[in-house]
């Protein structure tokens, strides 16, 4: 691997303006098709496999075009406080506004709430639902602002007017002032860690290169593969993250390899052969943690799974020959001031520093280091036994929208359990009364504890189905709602013995439930898939038994820590306001596994980068100790500059409005934190230290079958040293130099 990857290096060094025209031209073509895409899908959630799927597929079936995926926009009209809607003033306010609210081109309908009955009992709050004839994503500025104009003139009355619904989406995505903070602290790390703009410019240039390819490439293929805005949005953040720190580790090894005197060419070659290795493996697990969220069998999970894991193999490929390519255009521009202007370059990793310092203390104390970082970690984690999924709507938004004042007012007027209704489908095919049928049923669910309202059953043209409302008397995310729709599903026996029926029980309230059940029950064969691929790819690249365990339990520790403080924060709301969570509540069905997948590839970044260069300094001859110092003296500044990148990109995104986004930022954010700090940078050394030697066993029979990938560059090393000369201008580095790359000293300390 590291010799196929030198010989990368050197042709990218060689052919610069092949691989930078290429690259240049796969954007350009990527960015020609974004520009020709109609935009992201406005697909509908689906979930193969569970019952409230079931229900709609068959209400799809039964009721064709009833389903319709029309945007709604429901306006709820609340009398000034002494009053009721049902006022004569008020009420021809409110007739006017739903006059309004259904002149427009696009409009399907608009009910009024005096025909409807949509009015609360103690007739201080009504609603009007506008249905549209095209989707959220499809609706025209022209329905929008009509929209708005109907809503602002019916607040001139003195009633208080606010609009929820998929119409009221704006449609959210990537891109913002957030993220641009995040890169800008980046830059700032970078130039902290290497001390020149071309070495803090390069891993950047070619990071957003990378995100441009994968974010045009997504936007292409959005309407072919139905991939979402949030889909764009996870695929820019782990692209960028990933995509700075994998040039970041090339660019570091490059001025390393030029401080031991190498041509810039051999140092590229080198480079890329070394770190490279590293890169392409570290990648390899992150792709392999992202498209393993297939196993979860959530179509749109499996989407954004593979679409992040695209941006990777994007990064990838730009750190193995973009980033060599733009080093031989600047061979000497990314090393520091100093030794571009005296021509003497100071051979890096040989002197004492923090990395070094900080080994030798836990070599010191690895006993004491080791237990205060798991029983840190471990109470971190404490938290985590409180979780409790579900899927957040508008009662998640800031009190500042009007999603979420329409959402109180709706609750305050007609209860909790109205912004979450059940839907109930009643399957009466091949029964003798199917009317019978669907009022047996509707009166028995009406008797069940938790229950406020059925609505009236409505039938379809061939007379064997019905469908009706059920509103709980409990919030959609009350635990008590959970239990109230496992309480309906278990009176389904007895109903079906009487009736011959059966039914179903679906609705957004019920499939949140359903998909929080699956994810759950999902969450350990993911890990088994996962971890088990991963330990057996570090198998091969470390040759030992106890450094993949070590490392898939140091994963497990982060990532529980982080869901810890991610219920700590959104669920109990100790600190939520510091972070714009204005409504705790359940923590996203979707955020285990979406932190376990893409944490577990971060993860072993830090792993292989570090570890990596620790085994490189042990097959080399170090003892378990020096390696383990040597490891850190070369690897720990640039892993720490990673993970501080890493932290500042993903908190970026906490700025965002979407409270899914927000929340997978400030996991991501922390569980990077504790992985790099705790695990990689206290606890791995601390266990490498007590196991000593026994660290790189590895029984003889299994050394036998595993293949040879040679991460370390040991086979490149005894080649370079057995060549005709290995000094600067000899050997496999002896070809011509592009001008002023030459002339550079080295001061070996």
């Amino acid at each position: 691997m590291a010799t196929f990857l030198y010989q990368v290096g050197r042709l990218a060094f060689r052919r610069r303006w092949y691989v930078a025209l290429v690259w240049a031209a796969v954007l350009a073509a990527v960015g020609l098709g974004a520009l020709k895409a109609s935009g992201a899908s406005d697909e509908e959630f689906s979930m193969p496999g569970i019952e409230s799927q079931k229900a709609f597929d068959l209400m799809e079936q039964r009721f064709p075009g009833a389903s319709a995926d029309g945007a709604t926009a429901r306006v709820v009209f609340v009398a000034p406080s002494g009053e009721k809607v049902t006022a004569t003033e008020n009420r021809q306010a409110v007739e006017e506004a739903v006059a309004n609210l259904g002149d427009g081109a696009q409009v399907a309908s608009a009910v009024d709430p005096f025909q409807a009955k949509a009015v609360s009992k103690d007739g201080t709050t009504a609603y009007a639902t506008v249905t549209y004839k095209v989707g959220a994503n499809d609706l025209t500025d022209a329905s929008k602002n009509q929209l708005e104009r109907a809503i602002h003139t019916a607040q001139g009355s003195g009633l208080t007017v606010e609009a929820g619904g998929s119409a009221m989406d704006d449609g959210g995505g990537p891109g913002g002032a957030a993220e641009v903070i995040g890169v800008a602290i980046a830059a700032v790390v970078l130039l902290v860690t290497f001390g020149s703009l071309a070495a803090a410019g390069l891993p950047l240039l070619t990071a957003i290169i990378g995100v441009g390819v994968s974010m045009a490439t997504i936007l292409t293929l959005s309407e072919a593969l139905g991939l979402s805005t949030t889909t764009g949005t996870l695929a820019m953040m782990l692209g960028l993250a990933v995509g700075i720190d994998y040039a970041l580790f090339v660019v570091s090894r490059y001025r390393e390899e030029r401080a031991k005197g190498r041509v810039p060419r051999e140092a590229v070659g080198l480079a890329v052969g070394t770190a490279g290795s590293a890169v392409v493996f570290a990648g390899l697990t992150v792709v392999i943690a992202l498209a393993g969220l297939a196993v979860v069998g959530i179509p749109m999970l499996t989407k954004m799974g593979l679409a992040a894991a695209g941006a990777v193999v994007v990064a990838v490929l730009v750190a193995l020959t973009l980033v060599p390519a733009f080093l031989g255009f600047w061979p000497n521009a990314v090393l520091r001031r100093r030794a571009r202007r005296s021509g003497r370059i100071e051979e890096e990793g040989t002197r004492d520093n923090g990395g070094s310092r900080w080994a030798r203390f836990v070599l010191r104390r690895p006993l004491p280091v080791l237990l205060l970082g798991v029983v840190g970690l471990g109470a971190l984690a404490v938290p985590m036994t409180d979780l409790q999924l579900g899927m957040d709507g508008d009662e998640a938004k800031s009190t500042s929208t009007t999603e979420r004042r329409a959402y109180d007012a709706l609750a305050e007027g007609f209860g909790p359990g109205f912004n979450g209704p059940l839907t109930v489908v009643v399957d009466a095919k091949g029964g003798t009364d199917p009317k019978g049928a669907a009022d047996t049923v509707a009166k028995e669910i009406g008797g069940t504890e938790g229950v406020v309202s059925v609505s009236p059953a409505r039938f379809n043209a061939a007379g064997d189905t019905a469908v009706f409302q059920v509103v709980p008397s409990t919030a959609p995310t009350d635990e008590r709602t959970k239990d109230l729709v496992t309480t309906i599903r278990g009176e389904r026996p007895g109903v079906e013995s009487e009736t011959g029926a059966t039914f179903e029980v679906t609705g957004t309230t019920a499939l949140n439930i359903d998909v929080s059940d699956k994810v759950q029950s999902a969450l350990i064969p993911y890990l088994v898939v996962v971890v088990g691929l991963a330990i057996v790819l570090l198998l091969v690249v470390f040759r030992s038994l106890f450094v993949p365990l070590k490392a898939a339990v140091g994963f497990l520790l982060s990532v529980l820590a982080s869901l810890g403080v991610v219920v700590l924060v959104f669920q109990q709301g100790h600190g939520a306001g510091l972070l714009g969570v204005e409504q705790t509540g359940p923590i996203m069905s979707l955020m285990p596994i979406f932190l376990v997948g893409i944490i577990f590839g971060l993860a072993m970044d830090y792993e292989v980068f570090l570890v990596s260069r620790m085994r490189e300094a042990y097959v080399h001859g170090e003892r378990p100790g020096q390696a383990i110092t040597s490891g850190f003296r070369h690897s720990a500044r640039v892993v720490v500059a990673a993970a501080l990148i890493m932290i500042a990109v993903f908190a970026g995104f906490v700025g965002e409005s979407d409270s899914m986004v927000k929340m997978i930022g400030f996991g991501l954010a922390s569980a990077v934190l504790f992985d790099a700090f705790v695990v990689r940078m206290a606890i791995v050394p601390a266990v490498l230290a007590l196991l000593g030697d026994r660290a790189w066993w590895l029984p003889k029979w299994l050394d036998r079958l595993l293949p040879k990938v040679d991460v370390e560059g040991e086979a490149l090393g005894r080649r370079l040293e057995s060549g005709p000369g290995s000094g600067p201008g000899s050997g496999p580095g002896s070809d011509p130099e592009p001008v002023g790359t030459t002339g550079l000293e080295v001061a070996r300390s």
